[in-house]
């Protein structure tokens, strides 16, 4: 069983070069968003900046680009027609992937047939490491023979169910980590169990995370955990290393969100705080 804190933090963000060029750190796609959801890419795509990302490219549906473009001028957007997408955005979405080093793909999608058949399409096409989060955990479910081994899955409880059709609730902890080991080992693919203690594993190394805290049950902190998560994988970090040290930062910084807002903190405020985790374990803060 690995323990991870502030070492590997800073095993992950050397100091950069004084040489160094845009794109060095991290190019990463994000690829989510429906007419309901715009603010599950747009919370990933902020995280990923402030886990050190250089360019982060969101693609998505037109009215969910538009409003994530909105969020702040340093998100790239790419708005695909309709309102979900679909194999219509195949080949534009693959054109984008071709020039990431890592993608991010489910957040705030939805489970349509069309969607998941996009997704499925989608990542038979992906070699690059990548998060599948929310809607596409639901999507590869149905065809999981396209999860690949540089792959981080992120669900929670139910999801993890939908996934591997192992339910969870009310298991105690030994149980749960020997089921995330098993079906990261089948699956031959990093797991981050999302919850009170994250279980990480790929199936050969097995990790607990123990940052986080109640108030971390609003919606979107489980998009700024893919987020970092993208941002670490796009900056070279292993697989299994990626979402042992993204689960330790977004934990950490939604512990910092929540002492300064309380019942009040939104996965925003969480945003804010992931520099100063960072800053924190490399000795700048």
């Amino acid at each position: 069983m690995h323990t991870f804190e502030k070492a590997l933090v800073k095993k992950l963000y050397p100091p950069r070069p004084p040489e160094s060029h845009k794109g060095d750190f991290g190019k990463l796609l994000v690829v989510g968003g429906s007419i309901r959801y715009s603010g599950s890419p747009a919370l990933a795509a902020l995280a990923a900046y402030r886990a050190g990302a250089d360019l982060v490219t969101v693609a998505a549906p037109k009215r969910a680009a538009d409003i994530v473009a909105g969020f702040s001028p340093d998100i790239i957007t790419y708005p695909l027609d309709y309102h979900y997408l679909n194999n219509h955005h195949l080949h534009h979405v693959i054109d984008l992937m071709a020039d990431a080093d890592a993608l991010v793909v489910g957040n705030g999608a939805e489970r349509i047939k069309e969607t998941k058949g996009f997704i499925i399409n989608l990542l038979k096409k992906a070699e690059k490491p990548c998060v599948l989060d929310a809607d596409a955990i639901h999507a590869v479910a149905e065809n999981r023979d396209v999860i690949k081994s540089n792959y981080v899955i992120t669900p929670h409880q139910h999801e993890f169910s939908v996934l591997t059709g192992i339910k969870l609730e009310g298991k105690p902890l030994n149980e749960r980590i020997e089921a995330v080991k098993k079906s990261a080992g089948q699956l031959n693919a990093t797991i981050l169990l999302k919850g009170h203690a994250d279980i990480i594993s790929n199936g050969n190394e097995t990790a607990v995370n123990k940052t986080g805290c109640a108030e971390m049950t609003k919606g979107g902190t489980g998009d700024t955990l893919a987020g970092i998560c993208g941002a670490l994988l796009a900056r070279g970090a292993k697989p299994f290393d990626a979402a042992c040290c993204a689960a330790y930062i977004n934990g950490l910084a939604g512990e910092m969100a929540a002492k300064k807002f309380g019942e009040g903190m939104l996965a925003y405020d969480l945003i804010w705080e992931i520099p100063n985790v960072i800053g924190g374990a490399v000795g700048k803060s």
